[in-house]
C-alpha cells in the first residue's frame, strides 16, 4: 500500500508518501480500506516529537488519529462488522491507504453522512463531549465557561454542554466574540485577551478548558469552590494554588456512540464541524506545513 510515513521526528517535509507493508488484522480487528482522514494538532506534535513522551513513533511509522472509509477485511471474532460497511473511528496510523481498527473502537457511518464528513468526526467529537461530561463534569442547569469555542474540539463541547442542559458561556479572542455568540446554545461569550473582561466574570461552576497557556491560571480564580476545571492539555500552572477547584486532566479515549451522536447531529443540522480543505493524501507534508502557518479555521480532510 502507499502510506504516508515518517522516519525521524521533524519538520513536515519528513512525511513521505511511499510504499508501505500492507496491514493484517488480528482477532478482535477490522482492516479498513482508508476514504479520507482529518489532520489534528496531536498529528503536527507527534510528527515533531513535541509529543513523543505521550505518543512515541515506531520508526518507520505512520501517524494519523481519525479515520474514515470502508472494511476491507475483519479478523477472528468480529461478528458486528462486514466487508463493504462504510465506517469511522478514532485509531492509530490512519495515513494510509489501509489501517487496522479494534472493532470495538469502531463504528458505521450513518446513511446520509459523507465519508469526507464522517473522517473530521472522531477526535474532536470524543475531545469535545468527555471534556463536558468527564473533566468539567457539567450538570443541567450549571453554567459552564468553554475556551476555545471556535476550534473543532471547542465547537464539539459547546454542542456537548448544550445537549445535557447547561448555561454555556464561551471564552475567544476579542475579534471572535461575535462569531462565538452566534453558536448555538451560547448564552455569552468573554474576551480571554482583555483583562478587564475576565476581571468583570463572575464564578462558573465548571470550566473546560481547550486552550491552555498563560490564560489557564486566571480561570481557575473564576470557578466556585467546589467546581471543576477540566483539561485536555495537562494541568494548568499553579493549579496547586486553588485548592477548592478540582482539576482533572484528561486524555480522550475512542468511543463508537460519541461518533455516531455527533454524525446524526452533522446529518440534521444541529451541528456544524466546519471543514476547510481537502487534499490528497499524497500532499500530508504541505497540508502540515500549512496548518502549522496558521490562519486555518477548519478541519482539513485528507483524501487517501
Amino acid at each position: 500500500m502507499k502510506a504516508v510515513v515518517l522516519h525521524e521526528y521533524g519538520p513536515p517535509s519528513n512525511l513521505k508518501y511511499e510504499d508501505f507493508d500492507d496491514p493484517k488484522p488480528g482477532e478482535g480487528e477490522v482492516l479498513v480500506r482508508v476514504s479520507a482522514v482529518s489532520i489534528n494538532p496531536v498529528d503536527l506534535k507527534m510528527r515533531s516529537g513535541a509529543a513523543k513522551d505521550r505518543f512515541p513513533v515506531e520508526f518507520p511509522g505512520v501517524i494519523g488519529r481519525d479515520v474514515a472509509g470502508v472494511v476491507r477485511e475483519v479478523g477472528d471474532g468480529v461478528t458486528n462488522f462486514l466487508a463493504g460497511d462504510r465506517v469511522m473511528a478514532l485509531a492509530s496510523h490512519t495515513y494510509a491507504e489501509l489501517c487496522i481498527v479494534k472493532a470495538s473502537d469502531l463504528a458505521k457511518i450513518p446513511d446520509g453522512v459523507e465519508t469526507t464528513t464522517a473522517a473530521a468526526i472522531p477526535l474532536v467529537s470524543v475531545t469535545g463531549d468527555q471534556i463536558v461530561t468527564d473533566a468539567a463534569k457539567a450538570q443541567a442547569g450549571q453554567t459552564i465557561l468553554i475556551t476555545g469555542a471556535l476550534g473543532s474540539v471547542g465547537r464539539c463541547a459547546v454542542y456537548s454542554a448544550k445537549e445535557l442542559g447547561a448555561k454555556v458561556l464561551v471564552g475567544v479572542r476579542k475579534h471572535q466574540l461575535d462569531e462565538a455568540k452566534a453558536l448555538p446554545g451560547v448564552v455569552d461569550a468573554i474576551a480571554l485577551d482583555d483583562d478587564e473582561a475576565l476581571a468583570r466574570l463572575g464564578l462558573v461552576d465548571c470550566i473546560a478548558d481547550t486552550v491552555g497557556g498563560d490564560t489557564a491560571p486566571k480561570l481557575l480564580a473564576k470557578v466556585k469552590q467546589g467546581g471543576n476545571f477540566g483539561s485536555v492539555l495537562g494541568p494548568p500552572k499553579d493549579a496547586a494554588l486553588h485548592p477548592t477547584v478540582q482539576v482533572n486532566a484528561i486524555t480522550a479515549h475512542p468511543d463508537p456512540a460519541t461518533y455516531i451522536r455527533y454524525a446524526e447531529a452533522i446529518k440534521n443540522r444541529k451541528f456544524e464541524l466546519p471543514i476547510e480543505c481537502m487534499m490528497p493524501l499524497s500532499d500530508a507534508a504541505k497540508a502540515h506545513a500549512d496548518l502549522e502557518k496558521g490562519g486555518i479555521h477548519g478541519k482539513v480532510i485528507l483524501i487517501a
